[in-house]
Parts: C-alpha cells; structure tokens; sequence
C-alpha cells in the first residue's frame, strides 16, 4: 500500500469515528466542565465532586477531552482549559455550548436515523423521535430554549457578516420574518438609525425577543409581531428577509412562505435571503463539505435542503419572484437578492 492510499485509510477511519469526538464535546458541555474549570485547574475528583459524576469514568474522558485539544493534562489527573476549550465557556463571545448541547441532544439521534431517509425520502427525525422536530421541541420546552439560545449565538456571527456585506441604507423599513430572538435585524437597525424593524416571530418566542432588544433605541424602532409566515406576513416594509428559514422546509412549504412575502410586498419591494448555496458542482473542499452536510442535516432534521443557484432560481420564479444578485458573505453564506417578477 502506498503512502497516499494509507494516508487516505487513516483519514477515512477517522471520518468513521467521529460520532465518538462529538460525544465527548457534548459530555463536557452537559455536565459543564469548562465553566467549571474557567482560568484556573482542576483535578478529577474536584470536577467529579461538583458535577456529581463517577470520578474514574469523568477522567478518561477528561484525558479524550486533552487529546483533542479542549483541556490541557497537566500531570497529577489535573486538567486545565485551552483556547479551544474556552468556547465550551457559556459566557465567551462566540460560545460553542448551546450548539454542542443541541448536537449532543438532537441531531446525534437524528442522524442515527440518516439511512431511514435515504431509502423513504423521510425524515430521519420523526422516525427516530416519532414527532417533527419543532413539536418535539414544543413538548420540550428545555431544549427548545437550547436551540434559540444556539441560533441567536450563531445570528451574532452571521448578523456581523451579513451587515458587513449588504447596504441596506436604501431601504426604511424591514420585516425579519422568522427572526429569531432579533440578533440579525438588531444589528441591522444599529447599523442604520434611519431603519425601522418589524420581526415576525410564533408567540412562544415573541417574549424573548422583547427580553433581548436591550438597546432602547433598537428596541423603539422594532415592532415585534406573533404570528405564523405559513398563514401570513405582516404588509407594508420596503424588504422582507428570511434568514435561515427557507432550509428548513421542502419546496412545497417554501413557496407559501414565499408566496405570502410576495402578497404582503409592493410592486417596489425586495425579498432578501440569506443561506449556504449548494456548488453546482461538488469537490473535495472544506467548504464542499460544510455545504454539503449542512444539506445532509436539514434532510435529516426537518425535511428540509439546502439549494443551489440554479435551485433558488426557480423556486423563487415558483413563487412570483425574479433572483438578481447573489452576494457571498464572509462566513460563507450568500445574501441572495429577489423582486418580484
């Protein structure tokens, strides 16, 4: 065997694993080890006493937690945390927890359930956990709050490159439908002070996002409504976008999401869209692979895809509207710019 084709075995067995890095990620997260460690040292029978775990068990994971990168080994079965580790803190920008509480609780499960999908065309989810994903969660309150706490950390990171990529100054008002807990229009607004909001959210969330505005002169120029996007938009704003909204459903329930931004818009009105697109043709890259298995994911999840150009395309001729431009942020993600037809 040769040395590339044995390179390529380990990396291959290392793909076969990774189910084993993700729970060792999510234990830490569960039973908040980072927090507990933060700048200072800890040994295994002192993170074993306050998290109420078998001492012997929590270090052999405490030792794959080093091997990975998120604790350092120390020497006497005492661990300290690393740069890496610091984003399982709860309290540093950018925090990875929530989002390794909500694979660990989740999607691990769901994607058990991936082969289901491939051979029905179902969704792994509901097989797995015999619900849709938002009723699963709407009977779990706990990690319902996980996951809006995992969205709005990452609509930090996509609000700053979506800001930074799109003028919006032309517009005087925008509606987010499907918002969030308001991180996206949020920056939206501090970035324009001329710009007033509306964010269109079910009720369950609505009080979180009042809770979230902290900044008064955001929170004055932000109507908050509830509501559902599958019955209706709320009329009248010069833009309307979706934001990670449309990945979650099939094209069926995509085009009456669409559809109603279209009966709420005037004729002079832009539908704004920001979402992974799929390459029109696939190789081997990182961000191939992030694309990709983003898609894989909303499969799994919620019955949903990611789309290419192409794709975006006609769903949106589908639903009364006409692609212009598509603009790559810097994440990654593209702000994908429509009128109507």
């Amino acid at each position: 065997m040769s040395a590339a084709s044995s390179a390529d075995a380990t990396a291959l067995r290392s793909m076969m694993v990774g189910y084993e890095a993700a729970q060792v990620v999510y234990v830490a997260a569960k039973l908040g080890i980072a927090d507990l460690v933060g700048d200072e040292t800890r040994t295994s029978r002192e993170l074993a006493e306050r998290t109420g775990a078998h001492e012997d068990a929590l270090h052999r994971v405490l030792m794959a937690l080093a091997s990975i990168g998120i604790l350092r080994d120390l020497g006497d079965r005492r661990f300290g945390l690393t740069e890496r580790g610091r984003y399982l803190r709860s309290a540093t920008p950018g925090s990875l927890k929530r989002a390794a509480l909500l694979s660990g609780e989740r999607s691990y499960r769901a994607w058990g359930g991936l082969l289901h999908s491939v051979e029905t065309g179902e969704t792994a989810f509901e097989h797995v956990f015999g619900m849709r994903t938002f009723e699963y969660m709407a009977q779990n309150p706990a990690l319902a709050g996980i996951y809006n706490d995992a969205m709005s950390a990452s609509a930090e990171e996509r609000a700053a490159a979506v800001v930074g990529t799109y003028d919006f100054s032309r517009f005087r008002s925008i509606a987010d439908v499907g918002g969030g807990h308001g991180a996206l229009l949020a920056a939206i607004l501090v970035a324009h002070p001329a710009l007033r909001g509306i964010i269109l959210e079910r009720a369950s969330v609505v009080t979180g996002i009042r809770e979230r505005l902290a900044d008064p002169g955001v929170a004055r120029r932000c109507e908050v409504v509830a509501g559902d996007f599958f019955q209706a938009v709320p009329p009248g704003a010069d833009a309307y976008l979706l934001s990670h909204i449309v990945h979650n459903w099939d094209d069926a329930r995509c085009g009456t999401i669409l559809r109603n931004c279209r009966a709420a818009m005037a004729e002079t009105g832009t539908l704004l869209i920001v979402e992974e697109v799929l390459p029109a043709r696939v190789e081997a890259s990182a961000s191939a692979q992030r694309a990709l298995m983003a898609d894989l994911h909303m499969m799994v999840i919620t019955g949903g895809r990611e789309r290419t150009e192409a794709e975006y395309r006609a769903l949106l001729a589908r639903s009364g509207f006409r692609l212009g431009r598509m603009i790559a942020t810097a994440i990654g993600e593209s702000v994908l710019e429509a009128t109507p037809a």
